[in-house]
């Protein structure tokens, strides 16, 4: 069965730049930014000069914590820092419109009537995936998460397959998958989240 697709999220620019731009600030913003070395004034040890300033025919030193000195201080080392980078709304919008444009260009999609399954079921899920001929990285989007959605769990644990909701899907999660798999609910639940002057469905990288 055929579907119409909302021009203005599958029928978008493709813009790589932009796509880029929002995964990197993902990404970024995911890291714990923890990193830390000691520079020479924090290294414990050498408070007196090595050996005197001249007459030695060294080369002359200050400290044995020197960056150049083993088990000296490191120069222009890391330090914890926040890595995250701001990204505004028209371009995560934008970049995922980008995204999900090029999943249907490259016949990536898929799309099923619903997954409202009464209780998980494993094999069922692995059934549905074989019947799609859905190989390799797979993303299932659903319209939102539910307690009692046999069919989300049971996707749960089959490896390569990620599962996302319609208001959080992210760029990099759809340019990830191998293959992406659509229920009609989250279709009509990213179409209105797409609407102009919504607050609500940000869309995350």
């Amino acid at each position: 069965a055929s579907r119409e697709l909302p021009a203005e999220i599958f029928e978008a620019k493709v813009s790589v730049p932009l796509m880029h731009q929002v995964v990197v600030a993902g990404l970024a913003g995911i890291r714990a930014g923890t990193h830390s070395t000691k520079t020479r004034g924090e290294v414990a040890g050498g408070g007196r000069k090595p050996w005197r300033q001249k007459g030695t025919g060294r080369a002359r030193q200050g400290s044995i914590r020197s960056p150049q000195w083993t088990g000296g201080g490191v120069a222009h080392g890391p330090t914890p820092r926040d890595h995250s980078m701001r990204i505004n709304k028209k371009m995560r919008r934008g970049a995922l419109r980008s995204a999900l444009t090029d999943a249907l260009q490259s016949e990536k999609l898929a799309i099923v009537e619903d997954l409202a399954w009464d209780e998980p079921k494993t094999k069922q899920a692995v059934g549905l995936l074989a019947a799609l001929e859905l190989a390799g990285r797979v993303l299932v989007v659903l319209p939102a998460p539910s307690d009692r959605g046999g069919g989300e769990k049971s996707f749960r644990n089959i490896p390569n397959v990620k599962l996302a909701y319609a208001n959080g899907l992210g760029t990099y999660d759809v340019l990830l998958a191998d293959r992406v798999v659509f229920t009609v609910g989250a279709l009509e639940g990213l179409t209105r989240a797409a609407e102009p002057g919504r607050a609500g469905g940000e869309v995350t990288a």
